[in-house]
């Protein structure tokens, strides 16, 4: 998606409704200034509000990512190149979410390891505290490796309004979470509740919403 044509294309189509930056972002509830960030390449809308912002500009959501008015013909190949970036996407996810699970075992192996090295043989115990330490930085770094997986994987969908966001990464580390759960507060609704992880945050079609569920 290209940023600058899509904030052109939203800026002429507000223009059209005789709206200005201020009354779609009331509309839209969000502040004018994001609007104008969108307006300007400086960012895209987030996925919670691509529908309202479609719905308000009279637009679709191909049309927005494609930064123009398409015909049938082109609405066509688009809804078909839109939909096979939501498959490289959640192939994507799915690869990092692997990566995780590789991560994850190297880290508990290397870690453990290392720890009964410590543990079992006879050593000096500067050597037995450098041992312990090089195993606490494996394990750390091991988690920091593993948290930015498996918060690039995708998003989450809010049970309450059915948005897709991406938490910001502060949120999404304090959240209290499970396997495929975690309690954060959605950015569209303003509830806090647990989310379910999914792994594309682009508009899914009712076969692809069936495969996750």
């Amino acid at each position: 998606m290209d940023q600058k044509l899509t904030g052109q294309f939203i800026a002429k189509m507000r223009k059209e409704k005789g709206l200005t930056q201020r009354e779609l972002a009331d509309i839209l509830l969000i502040s004018d200034k994001t609007v104008s960030k969108w307006e300007t390449g400086g960012g895209l809308p987030e996925v919670s509000l691509m529908l309202p912002l479609c719905d308000t500009l009279g637009i679709t959501v191909n049309e927005l990512l494609s930064g123009k008015r398409l015909s049938s013909f082109e609405y066509q190949n688009k809804a078909e190149e839109n939909l096979m970036n939501l498959i490289q996407e959640r192939k994507e996810s799915k690869r990092k979410l692997f990566l995780e699970v590789i991560v994850m075992t190297i880290t508990l192996l290397g870690a453990l390891t290392i720890i009964m090295l410590a543990s079992y043989f006879e050593m000096a115990i500067g050597w037995r505290i450098a041992l312990i330490g090089i195993a606490v930085l494996i394990m750390v770094g091991g988690i920091g490796v593993m948290c930015v997986l498996e918060f690039t994987a995708g998003g989450f969908i809010c049970p309450k309004c059915k948005a897709k966001f991406v938490p910001s990464f502060g949120a999404y580390m304090m959240g209290a979470h499970t396997i495929m759960y975690r309690r954060l507060k959605c950015p569209k609704c303003g509830k806090r509740s647990w989310c379910k992880r999914t792994l594309t945050i682009g508009e899914e079609s009712e076969e692809e919403n069936k495969e996750v569920k």
